[in-house]
């Protein structure tokens, strides 16, 4: 097979003999004249292309725009969508020299912002550019008759839409013999790596989940070894080396018990890739599957014990669906650690192509250990629930009824009715300042439940305070009349008062 070697046609080679000058200027530097010149035709021409390729761009802009000018003056009707001034909603029924005027207008008073991307400083706009031209055109067709304006600025548009489209090609050809003339030699600029081979590491593999409980390996204690030495002497017999212990034989106290300030430890949390892993719809194998597949983070020591975490922590709070959630991905990681090193591909073979007796098995784990956490969760949830005080009625056909006062007593307090013949006002104010002063002391969640009147909003607001607080805001209600029984008695459901009344009885 023949081997082309054109392209070594392109290397710009000099010697000696190509450089002619002067014999009183030494040829070192008619050498870097030379090349000097070659690097400013270069960079020169490098300019040129540039400013053709803009400015072709720019015509590309121009040309359709002063098209679409032509047709709405010769009679056609604009679209009034888009951003440019010939087509906008206003005036989009305007034609004629009555649409010249209004885009000569609209470019003068709300020209847009767009602009051929170039570096140049004080870069006309495309709306700048429509508007010198329309101007230009005026200048000439002001002159004529009305009747001949319109033809006349038809004409004109047409005039310059066909030299800017002569200009146009008369720059592709500029710039395609620029570009060929660059391309005529290779320059430091074409050189690129055309092939290398690179030696690509693995991927290394993924850290394990933070606090993650160790297994029953790792937990074992490594075996402490005493390493001794003996030396066989002349005189046998006690002496001072002797009784000093050897350096190497100190006991290794490191894995010793003698610290007994260890900190609490710390429960495995979920990381980014297992939050999302977790989220996964339940038995959907083809899912969970392809997850795994493309996030290695997620088979890891330590996850299955955090998304057990998570379920509980998820049922504590009440979000049943994302717990049962936790708890399928946390089986699903366990079951393909149990198959071996290329369990993940077992487990998911048998659990997508429907095997009865694998679905049945660990669709059954899942409900039992799912079963087992909600035991646990409420158990949990038992234990750490604090003491409330509560109002409850001591024979169930009676009612707690509130009577919030209004406002303070007023200065002329007078008492009507049958059996205020005996009372006196002034100690009926106090009282009825008592009961108000008292009400204004109590909290604003508490105010709006006694308003409300209704028994449940009370007792929510008093299980959310202390024992004590509650019990002295209940004395309270109780002593300026603002709570009353239709039956009397409070019933304390704290298990001291349960105690108590048990011991009464």
């Amino acid at each position: 097979m023949p081997l082309n070697y054109s392209k070594w046609d392109q290397l710009e080679l000099s010697d000696d003999s190509d450089i002619e000058g002067h014999p009183n200027v030494d040829k070192r530097s008619l050498i870097r004249w030379k090349q000097r010149d070659i690097h400013e035709k270069r960079q020169v021409r490098k300019h040129k292309i540039e400013a053709l390729k803009a400015e072709i761009a720019c015509n590309k802009v121009l040309e359709p725009r002063l098209k679409r000018i032509r047709e709405r003056i010769a009679g056609a009707l604009g679209t009034g969508e888009g951003e440019l001034a010939e087509d906008a909603a206003v005036g989009k029924t305007n034609t004629g020299l009555i649409f010249f005027q209004y885009l000569v207008e609209r470019l003068q008073t709300s020209p847009s912002p767009a602009a051929p991307p170039t570096n140049a400083k004080d870069q006309l706009t495309y709306d700048a550019m429509i508007l010198s031209l329309l101007l230009q055109i005026y200048d000439t067709v002001k002159a004529l008759p009305k009747d001949d304006q319109e033809k006349g600025v038809l004409d004109a548009v047409e005039k310059h839409v066909k030299q800017l489209r002569e200009h146009t090609q008369k720059l592709w050809g500029e710039f395609n013999a620029e570009l060929k003339e660059q391309n005529k030699h290779i320059t430091s600029e074409d050189i690129k790596e055309g092939w290398e081979s690179k030696y690509v590491p693995p991927k290394p593999e993924p850290p394990p989940i933070e606090n993650a409980i160790a297994d029953a390996a790792t937990k074992k204690k490594k075996t402490n070894t005493t390493k001794t030495t003996t030396y066989e002497v002349l005189n046998p017999g006690p002496s001072s080396s002797a009784l000093a212990p050897s350096p190497e034989a100190a006991p290794d106290d490191e894995d010793g018990d003698g610290d007994d300030d260890e900190e609490p430890e710390r429960l495995p949390e979920l990381t980014p890739t297992l939050d999302r892993f977790s989220r996964l719809p339940l038995w959907d194998y083809a899912k969970s599957f392809y997850f795994i597949q493309n996030n290695r983070d997620v088979v890891v020591p330590g996850a299955c014990d955090a998304l057990l975490v998570a379920a509980f922590q998820a049922q504590s709070e009440g979000e049943l669906v994302y717990a049962k959630r936790c708890v399928h991905q946390s089986l699903l990681l366990q079951y393909c650690d149990k198959l071996g090193r290329d369990g993940v591909r077992v487990f998911f073979q048998k659990m997508i192509t429907g095997d009865t007796r694998a679905v049945s098995l660990f669709v059954k784990d899942v409900e039992d250990t799912y079963a087992n956490l909600i035991t646990r969760a409420a158990a949990a949830s038992a234990s750490t629930r604090k003491e409330q005080i509560q109002l409850v009625p001591e024979n169930p056909n009676a009612t707690i009824a509130f009577n919030v006062p209004e406002g303070p007593p007023p200065d002329d307090l007078i008492l009507e009715g049958p059996g205020t013949e005996d009372l006196d006002v002034e100690q009926v104010r106090e009282m009825l300042l008592m009961r108000w002063t008292v009400f204004e002391g109590f909290s604003d969640g508490l105010k709006d439940a006694l308003k409300k009147g209704t028994l449940e909003g009370v007792n929510e607001v008093l299980g959310e305070m202390d024992v004590m607080e509650a019990e002295d805001v209940v004395s309270k209600l109780g002593s300026v009349g603002i709570m009353s029984f239709a039956e009397g008695g409070v019933r304390d459901e704290t298990n001291v008062g349960k105690e108590v009344e048990a011991e009464e009885e």
